[in-house]
């Protein structure tokens, strides 16, 4: 074991209180894509991004057209966890991984036992929708049973409003009380754990700030550099399946 491995798994054993900090890196090994990575959705089909902008979406029902398509034919459903996120749930129920703050709308982490209370999303789940207009929330299978049956841009069942994915586009402002719960649980741990984010997307990032603030160890396991390598305690750029393991 080299020495970074050897002082991340130190200071992940001595915690009694570590939150995880996870991006849509970690799920790259159960077949989702990333979208920024050498292979990443907008990589490789930059006009894919206008899916995730809220004034596209709500400008354009070409783009809301494509993305029912996509979300019909997105590889979350199909998805199972991986190694990384049986780390994650087997290090809860070790008792010291207090909280998930997950970037990712796939519910892997929950599929891999961990528990849905402690899973912070703060960008959505792709498994409901919800109206822009009435608010009006359920589950994604019934849009997408009336987009198989014909609906190109199924509207809200109860006020005609525009449907969406219940997750947050760009444009759009986070759930305060999300973010809230995310913030406390940087501020309460001891380990922050960052894995598969490339920490360039705020407010998530800053949550590194939070925790290093009061005096809590950041381990980063990330493929590529980060713009918060500098205040990890630890990096390792081992692949999450393998490296994650190992440390839990």
């Amino acid at each position: 074991m080299d020495a970074d491995l050897r002082r991340a798994r130190d200071l992940v054993t001595g915690a009694s209180r570590i939150t995880a900090l996870t991006g849509a890196g970690i799920s790259t090994d159960s077949g989702i894509p990333d979208f920024r990575g050498p292979n990443g959705l907008w990589t490789r089909d930059p006009e894919a991004e206008k899916l995730s902008n809220l004034h596209d979406y709500v400008t354009s029902a070409d783009v809301r057209r494509r993305a029912w398509q996509a979300r019909l034919d997105h590889p979350a459903w199909q998805a199972s966890p991986n190694p990384a996120h049986d780390a994650f749930a087997s290090l809860q129920r070790r008792g010291t991984l207090t909280a998930i703050i997950t970037q990712n709308i796939d519910e892997l982490h929950q599929r891999a036992g961990s528990d849905p209370a402690t899973v912070v999303e703060l960008h959505g789940t792709m498994f409901h929708t919800e109206c822009l207009d009435c608010g009006d929330r359920r589950d994604m299978a019934e849009a997408l049973d009336r987009v198989r049956a014909g609906a190109e841009d199924p509207p809200c069942a109860v006020c005609g409003g525009i449907l969406k994915s219940a997750t947050i586009s760009f444009g759009q402002a986070l759930d305060a009380a999300v973010l809230d719960r995310a913030r406390v649980a940087a501020i309460s741990c001891d380990v922050l754990l960052a894995a598969g984010t490339s920490l360039t997307v705020h407010p998530a990032a800053g949550l590194v700030d939070i925790a290093a603030g009061t005096g809590a160890s950041i381990v980063i396991c990330n493929a590529s550099p980060t713009p918060y390598d500098d205040v990890a305690d630890v990096v390792l750029r081992e692949p999450l399946a393998e490296v994650l393991p190992r440390l839990t």
